[in-house]
C-alpha cells in the first residue's frame, strides 16, 4: 500500500491509510494482544 493512500470517509473527513499501515506494521510488537487479533481480523499480515 503506497504511504500516501488517502481514504475518505462518509462524513467527509480523510484518512491517510497508507501511513497508519506503514506505522503500524513497523510497531507491531508494542500491539496488544487484542489490537493483533483485531487486525487478522480486518486481514492485516
Amino acid at each position: 500500500m503506497p504511504r500516501k493512500a488517502v481514504e475518505v470517509l462518509p462524513d467527509g473527513t480523510e484518512t491517510k491509510l497508507g501511513i497508519w499501515y506503514s506505522n503500524t506494521k513497523s510497531r507491531r510488537d508494542r500491539l496488544t494482544a487484542e489490537q493483533l487479533a483485531a487486525l487478522r481480523e480486518l486481514g492485516v499480515e
